[in-house]
């Protein structure tokens, strides 16, 4: 490896430059109605460059060097706009539309500075920005939003080699995603059935403009989330000629095609194929994972009041096992536990907006399906249909429809909605469990579906010379699930933000909700004897309320310090009547959560502050400081609080990075987090009944959480190096994570296997009491911890024709 680098590196300093000038260019419109905006001044910002647009509201500014710019555009009457970190390319024109927002207090004047942090009357808190510069170079971050966003305050992480998202203590499925207003539920390949985490994510980072991240203050139309909403916003495809983008990465291979497809209409198209599955086998590991996924999106602009948006996502995920792989006793581990699984997603929507003349109507028509099977056979025996242990095979496809309208009502300004789900779930189960009550087959078939409906509305407006910004907003959810969940009005949420400019660079913001969310479909659609089960408990919607203020200091055009304080309680969280725990304490692992008896009993309460220090890029220098103080605690079958699978007390993130000359670029991102908890094992864990059916210990849920793993800090780093040619650009980064090899790991237990003079385990487990009765049988067992503190090398380059 380190003679390849060394290579690589004098090959790259080789390489002769002809560099060629890039281009930003786009529209200007009325926000409202789509209405050109002429005249309109676009400038860069710290730069004597800029223009104005034409009589069609276009603009275009080029021979600019290639790099990263910010924009500034403004207009008499209109609400100035600054958009940061604009990347710009000689290979290929930026396209940068700006929709802008009337505010009658400009009338008199031409230019007004405007912050490059975004702030909306529904969201004055919580709401974070995160361009797709962020994404591409932050250190470890292997160009997946999910790994980014835990850089922010707020943002607990669990494994190393996952993507769960655990925001302000909420459990991983409390997370809701969009992508150009279609709701797309799954974002990450090998997805944990029942919440939202997996080992890597499926969005690809080349089709991303920017991402609105939510951790409060949710808008009143994106409803079923209790923690977090992501809105991600795609570019455009070139409109001057078709392009390529090619990119080879440690684990994957994919590649970006876009362009015109038509005088008014572009695409933009990508496939990804992983090859880990050689790379691990080539290492002697035990699983064999292998990806593909696809993104799309198409654009038409019919004329200026039409326009039609198509976005498609879809994985295709299959992980088997490397039954050669058995050469030490955690690997055979490893082969006894994980069964075979089969996965595959997809996503389809279509956005159609008209504009009026002072509002503007979007429906949104969608599907997605998810298909997720597994398998278990004991020993990996297929050759005996008694040695099955577990075989599953699930369904959930939802078909949507929303409509929301915009419009100004005097001073107001107003939102509306509805919207319609037609939801159908399948699930069939043969699966062999050991439970505190002893052995437990579970057999069922289920096939359910129900109609969902909602409507909303928000309306805000500025007061007080606009030093004041009120927000007020309703939701009411229901569906045909049951009598309980039907009554909308049971599902009332109300929401208030309030944001008042105490100074020019400081301001007070607040934000309080109540939000409910629909729980898992597995917990839904769970059966036995051919009834609903969680029917008959009563199963509800989970509540939250959200409480949030926090203070915003804005000490230059590109830097701010924030702080925020937290308060969350929830309600009618559903309680695992298998385990006696709350269902918030589960979803960051692979499998499926939910998929058993529960009741709408526990509660729960997060709370804490966040402090935050951002410098954009400014002066080729950028960095993130982030920490978070927080405590996440939830009811059990004791009714007592205790501290959930998520209570980080600690968290402290430091990102920072230099743009050096000769378009050379370093960063670093340190990440430190107090222990997660931990429960231990039960004292029947080593029972033969029960080893043969969970090849793993059995956690003692009378002392869940009762234990606290150690801290964990690593170190990540990236160098990136660009060039431009004439007709294509090149990019090489060379990342590493985990530089320091800490190491942070639990304990696990282990079959004790004889093994032979080379310490290969042979065999199977050891019986200690042979000749007690069947259901006394014990193994012996041994602990181990799994901590591996690897350093994980990348070398990647991205080609851009």
């Amino acid at each position: 490896m380190r003679y390849f680098l060394i290579m690589l590196m004098w090959v790259c300093l080789g390489l002769p430059v002809v560099s060629q000038s890039g281009v930003i260019k786009g529209r200007i419109t009325d926000k409202l109605s789509n209405e050109s905006i002429i005249g309109a001044n676009v400038i860069i910002t710290d730069t004597e460059l800029g223009t104005v647009t034409d009589l069609d509201g276009n603009y275009i500014i080029d021979d600019l060097k290639p790099g990263l710019y910010s924009i500034q555009v403004s207009y008499i009457g209109y609400q100035t706009v600054t958009q940061s970190e604009i990347e710009v390319q000689g290979i290929r024109p930026t396209i940068l539309d700006f929709a802008l927002e009337v505010n009658a207090k400009q009338l008199d004047e031409v230019v007004v500075k405007a912050s490059s942090f975004r702030k909306t009357a529904e969201s004055p808190v919580s709401l974070r920005t995160i361009g797709v510069s962020e994404i591409k170079r932050n250190p470890g971050g292997n160009r997946d939003i999910s790994r980014v966003i835990q850089s922010l305050p707020g943002v607990t992480s669990t494994a190393s080699f996952r993507n769960d998202l655990i925001i302000r203590g909420g459990a991983p499925n409390e997370n809701r995603f969009y992508i150009d207003d279609v709701e797309v539920p799954v974002i990450n390949h090998f997805a944990t059935q029942g919440s939202s985490g997996g080992p890597a994510g499926i969005i690809n980072v080349d089709f991303i403009r920017e991402v609105d991240f939510f951790s409060g203050a949710f808008p009143v139309n994106r409803g079923n989330a209790l923690s977090s909403v992501f809105n991600f916003k795609f570019r455009e495809g070139r409109d001057d000629r078709l392009g390529l983008n090619a990119i080879v990465g440690a684990t994957d291979i994919g590649v970006t095609v876009d362009g015109p497809a038509g005088d008014k209409s572009t695409f933009l198209v990508s496939a990804r194929r992983s090859y880990l599955q050689f790379l691990f086998k080539a290492l002697g590991l035990p699983f064999l994972p292998t990806y593909t996924d696809f993104n799309a999106k198409y654009k038409y602009k019919i004329d200026n009041k039409n326009e039609i948006t198509f976005i498609g996502l879809g994985a295709i995920d299959d992980f088997t096992l490397n039954k050669e792989a058995n050469d030490t006793e955690a690997k055979q581990f490893i082969l006894d536990r994980l069964p075979v699984n089969t996965q595959w997603n997809y996503t389809n929507g279509l956005v159609y907006k008209h504009f009026g003349d002072e509002s503007f109507t979007t429906f949104v028509l969608s599907r997605n399906m998810l298909n997720n099977e597994a398998v278990k056979y004991l020993n990996n025996d297929e050759t005996n249909p008694q040695n099955l242990v577990l075989g599953y095979k699930s369904q959930e496809i939802e078909n949507k429809l929303r409509i929301e309208h915009s419009m100004t009502a005097g001073t107001w300004q107003v939102m509306t909605g509805g919207g319609y789900e037609y939801v159908k779930y399948n699930n069939n189960t043969n699966n062999k469990i050991f439970t505190a009550a002893g052995p437990e087959e579970i057999l069922f078939n289920t096939d359910i579906s129900m109609h969902k409906y909602a409507l909303f509305g928000s309306a805000s407006r500025k007061f007080s010379d606009d030093k004041i910004q009120l927000s007020l907003g309703a939701r009411f959810d229901g569906n045909s699930y049951s009598s309980d969940m039907s009554n909308p009005l049971k599902q009332f949420s109300p929401r208030l933000s309030l944001s008042w400019k105490l100074s020019e660079k400081t301001a007070w913001n607040f934000n309080t909700g109540r939000y409910f969310q629909l729980p898992p479909y597995t917990a839904l659609g769970y059966t036995a004897g051919g009834e609903l089960v969680n029917k008959a408990n009563n199963i509800k919607y989970i509540g939250v309320t959200h409480l949030v203020t926090g203070l915003e200091y804005n000490y230059n055009d590109y830097g701010r310090v924030t702080v925020e304080g937290f308060y969350k309680w929830y309600t009618n969280y559903p309680l695992l009547l298998r385990e006696n725990i709350s269902l918030a304490n589960l979803g960051g692992d692979f499998g499926i959560i939910g998929n058993e008896p529960v009741i709408p009993s526990s509660s729960g309460r997060s709370y804490g502050m966040e402090f935050l220090v951002q410098q954009r890029l400014y002066k080729g220098f950028y960095g993130i400081l982030a920490y978070t103080l927080g405590w996440s605690q939830f009811t059990n079958t004791d009714d007592k609080y205790t501290a959930s699978s998520w209570d980080a007390r600690h968290i402290v993130n430091l990102t920072m990075g230099k743009r050096l000359g000769r378009n050379w670029e370093i960063g670093i991102k340190y990440r430190l987090q107090t222990g997660l908890p931990g429960t231990p094992f039960s004292a029947d864990s080593d029972l033969v009944v029960n080893w043969d059916r969970n090849f793993a210990g059995i956690p003692d849920y009378t002392r869940i959480n009762s234990l606290r793993n150690g801290t964990f800090n690593a170190l990540d780093m990236r160098i990136d190096k660009k060039w431009f040619f004439k007709g294509w650009d090149l990019n090489v980064f060379f990342d590493v994570q985990n530089v320091t090899a800490s190491a942070i790991g639990r304990d696990v237990l282990i079959l004790n296997r004889p093994v032979d003079e080379n310490g290969k385990p042979i065999g199977g487990g050891i019986i200690v009491n042979p000749d007690a009765p069947q259901a006394q049988q014990r193994y012996r067992l041994k602990t181990i911890n799994d901590a591996t503190g690897t350093v994980l090398p990348t070398i990647g380059l991205v080609l851009s024709l």
